[in-house]
Order: C-alpha cells, then structure tokens, then sequence
C-alpha cells in the first residue's frame, strides 16, 4: 500500500467513477460531480504531483444533521467532490489487504456480506441455544474514534509513511456547520466520506478478535454489536468485561442506557428482533416495534390527507418505497405474515380516503360507488349513515365494496405481503431443487 498506487491515474479515475455514480451532492467549495467530470482532464495531472509532493491538502467537511429513526440528529459530512475522489482511492488501495482479514462475524460494508448475512449468523447463534444477547451500544462512535490510536493501527500493515499522512489530514479536516461556523477536528472519522466505513471496520477489528479470541458468538454490523450467551447471569459478566475492554483499551464510550442484556425479542437489531421457540427451537425472524412504527409513518407522509394530485401519481412513489421495504424485510418469517397484510390494508385504507377527500361531496362518492358496481340502496344507506369523518368512511363496507383490493391492484399498487410470498416460494423452491438427486 503505497501512496504511488494512490496517486495512479487509472486508480484516480476508477475512483471518481465510483463517486460520480453516487452522485452526491456538493462540499463546502460549491462544485459539483458533473463539473469535476467536466475538468477531469485538467485536474487529475495537479492533484497526483499534489498528492506525491504531499502539498494536497484536503477541503473542509459540510456538516449536515438527519433525523435518527430511534430519535436525535445524526451529523454526516460531505467532504468536497474532489476529496471524496482522493477517499475513494486510498479505499480502492487499502480494502483489498485489510477485507480478507476482517473477522467472519464482520458484516459491515463488506462484499458479500450485509445485514441479512447478519441476521442469518444471528439466528444460527440462538438456533444453538445462545437465548440470550449482550447488546452494545457505542455512543457517537464516528465522532468518537481516537486518531493517534487509529494511525497507529493503520501503521502495524502501511508502510508508507505519505499515506499515513495524508490519511490523518483527511481525519484533521476541518467541518463547516450548518449555521457557517468552521470547526476543527480533534477526533472522529466523519460519516459520509467513502473512507469512513473501512476506517471504522479496522477500529472496531480488533474488538471482533478480542471476542472471538474469548470464545464470544457475536454479530457485529459497523457499530451495531450483539453477542450471544446462554444466560443472563452470563450476559452481565460478558456486558461488564467488554464494556471496559472497549473504554480503556479501544477509548471509546458504551450508552448504557440504550445497552442492555435481554431476550433478543426485546431488542432492535438491523431492523428485526428474533424469537426463539423454546419447544421447538426454530428461530423467528420479526419485525422490530421501530421497524413497524417507522412504515406507517412513511406511509402516512406519503399519503397526506390533501392529496392534490392524480392517484396514479401516489400509488407510483408509494411503489418505489414499498420495493425497497420489502425487499430488505424480506427474510421475516410466517409470524409476520398478519402484520404484512395489516401494511397493505392500512394503505389501501389511506388511499380511499384521498379518492373519498377528492370526491369531496356524498353525493358524488355515492354515485361514483354506484358505477364501481354496490348497490344503490347500500350506497346511500351506508354513506349517509350518521356522521362519519372521510377516514371513518374509508373503512365503511360501501366504500370498501366499490373500492375493493382490485381496484387498486389494478392501479398497479405493490403488496408488500404478495411481494413477500412470491420471494418466500421463490426460495421453497430453490430449496427444493437443490436436494432433487442427480440423475
């Protein structure tokens, strides 16, 4: 790993490809990707003299807050477009000596690995009777992270001193905040640069051999670390030794009050929690409580009461979210099987109620339930039954007759609890053919 590979020109250009294909919005100097691909040509020879004279001195960072699902602000950084170009080489250089030595339990931003691995490996470790989880939070572990101590663990595999170096300026950047103040950086590897998710892999590496070298059963996800025990009295040994092993030895800081040892139905982990059945010792795969609490709340922004524009219109943006829900929830078990079809009826239900919003007079929905094929009588019994709100209408039996799962079918609105049976059988049926013999 040297700083020449770094400050290649093919390396350079693979690695602005790689920044210029997420296309992220632009750093504290204004300049976006499209303009830095523009002048590509011009940039690349200054920069690789820059960066082999050790002149290159990187931007500041754009501080920007994003609301945490489990509530607070995270802070991520958008460094600027060329220096993200100049991160992304260095991980190009470095990923492929430190991925193959990360421990197997590791499946944060690594190839062939991601949060459904994890989940797999977890539910492997409760399948074998490991009923209990030691859940570790570490409290702002991106800003927290100790420089020294990091290039000091960098310097036991990089030789060369120049990519030390410029790795600790990257580190040293300065932040924009969002009111304009400009502060400096004593410690932290900040989100949001293509650099930051190795560096945390390699700091929290040697938590993952610490474990391992114990005889611990963990799954770690970036910072999200579970360990698995067979008790709870165990738990809290566990819980003790690690959260000192991780202060003094690693100098970082556990939130005890979001850590805890607990059955792993109690906790949020990637989204799931899991259930052991204790007589027959299979393993269900859930939905956390902040899994489900967040989908209604998407939906319910999706869906806004004064829905302004054509259905076809919602029911297109709703789509692209519910695909990519489901396509990460997909691996939840039968259990989840009523909470899915409530997903789908709660948002069959938010959709009748802008069509009802938009229909605005009973009269008028009475005659369009009429030509949707109820019965007139039913029709006009049911709409003008007491005084309903439009949301208390949407679940009325009249409505739900015209507008029926068809309707919106038709329309083309997904089905979470469809899309998750078709997976499901899709992999009964892979299962399958795998233990036909050969003939």
């Amino acid at each position: 790993m040297t700083m020449e590979e770094v400050a290649n020109e093919e390396t350079l250009r693979e690695a602005f490809a790689q920044v210029k294909s997420n296309d992220g919005a632009p750093g504290p100097d204004g300049q976006s990707v499209q303009e830095v691909a523009t002048h590509l040509s011009d940039i690349l020879p200054k920069l690789i003299r820059e960066l082999l004279e050790e002149t290159y001195q990187p931007g500041a960072i754009r501080r920007v807050w994003i609301a945490k699902a489990g509530g607070g602000q995270r802070g991520l950084g958008i460094p600027d477009v060329i220096d993200r170009m100049v991160q992304q080489a260095v991980h190009l250089v470095m990923q492929p000596h430190y991925q193959p030595a990360f421990h197997p339990s590791s499946h944060g931003f690594r190839e062939g690995k991601s949060c459904h691995t994890a989940i797999a490996e977890a539910k492997r470790h409760l399948e074998e009777g490991y009923e209990w989880v030691v859940d570790i939070d570490l409290e702002k572990f991106f800003d927290r992270v100790h420089h020294d101590r990091l290039i000091a663990r960098l310097g036991q595999r990089v030789s060369d001193h120049r990519l030390l170096r410029l790795i600790r300026r990257m580190l040293k950047a300065k932040v924009v905040m969002p009111d304009g103040v400009v502060v400096s950086t004593e410690e932290g590897t900040p989100q949001g640069g293509p650099l930051s998710p190795l560096l945390s892999n390699i700091v929290l590496d040697e938590l993952d051999w610490e474990l391992s070298e114990r005889g611990h059963r963990f799954v770690r996800y970036a910072d999200d670390c579970n360990i698995y025990v067979r008790s709870e009295r165990a738990g809290q040994r566990v819980m003790e030794s690690i959260v000192r092993f991780i202060s003094r030895r690693l100098r970082l800081k556990v939130n005890e009050t979001k850590s805890a040892v607990a059955r792993p139905e109690e906790r949020h982990f990637l989204g799931f929690r899991l259930r052991r059945e204790p007589l027959e010792g299979s393993v269900e795969v859930l939905l956390s409580k902040r899994s489900k609490d967040r989908i209604y709340e998407k939906v319910q922004q999706m869906t806004p009461k004064r829905w302004g524009q054509k259905l076809s219109r919602c029911i297109r943006e709703l789509n692209a979210y519910l695909s990519g829900w489901i396509g990460f929830f997909r691996i939840c078990t039968e259990l989840e099987e009523r909470t899915l079809r409530a997903i789908d009826a709660h948002i069959r239900r938010r959709l009748r109620a802008i069509l009802l919003r938009q229909w605005k007079r009973r009269r008028t929905i009475v005659r369009r339930l009429i030509r949707l094929g109820v019965k007139r009588k039913t029709a006009w019994r049911q709409v003008y039954q007491g005084r309903q709100s439009l949301w208390a209408l949407s679940h009325n039996v009249a409505v739900e007759r015209g507008l029926r799962n068809a309707y919106f079918a038709e329309r083309g609105l997904t089905s979470v609890f469809e899309r998750w049976t078709a997976w499901n059988q899709n992999i009964g049926i892979a299962s399958t053919q795998l233990t036909l013999p050969w003939r």
